[in-house]
């Protein structure tokens, strides 16, 4: 699905670089997932959850960088509040995180 947005549309979406710094089991959700808490620098800390169970070890995904969308509204998600949408790729029910190829600062935005 394609569908063709102005630049204006694009440039509300904030999406930033962040490290994960703790990782949980999600066992209330319907499907397997993690609670994820990542370190976006300046603009703070933001709890996450993502369906990676199957690709992402806990061990894996601690102090990795990330690519999150942080200005959505919280989403409630059994008992859990998700404050940022962490993006991946997906590929035949799998998702593959999107992360920098070096790190860079907590909280850096991308254009």
């Amino acid at each position: 699905m394609t569908t063709t947005i102005s630049f204006d549309d694009y440039s509300k979406i904030d999406l930033r670089i962040g490290t994960i710094t703790e990782v949980f089991d999600f066992n209330e959700a319907h499907k397997p997932a993690y609670k994820l808490t990542i370190d976006f620098g300046s603009v703070g800390i933001k709890k996450s959850s993502a369906q990676i169970t199957s690709l992402y070890s806990k061990e894996d995904l601690l102090n990795k960088q990330i690519i999150a969308n942080i200005n959505f509204p919280n989403k409630q998600i059994s008992n859990f509040v998700s404050e940022c949408l962490v993006l991946g790729a997906v590929d035949a029910f799998k998702v593959i995180l999107l992360s920098p190829e070096e790190n860079v600062p907590n909280g850096t935005p991308l254009l």
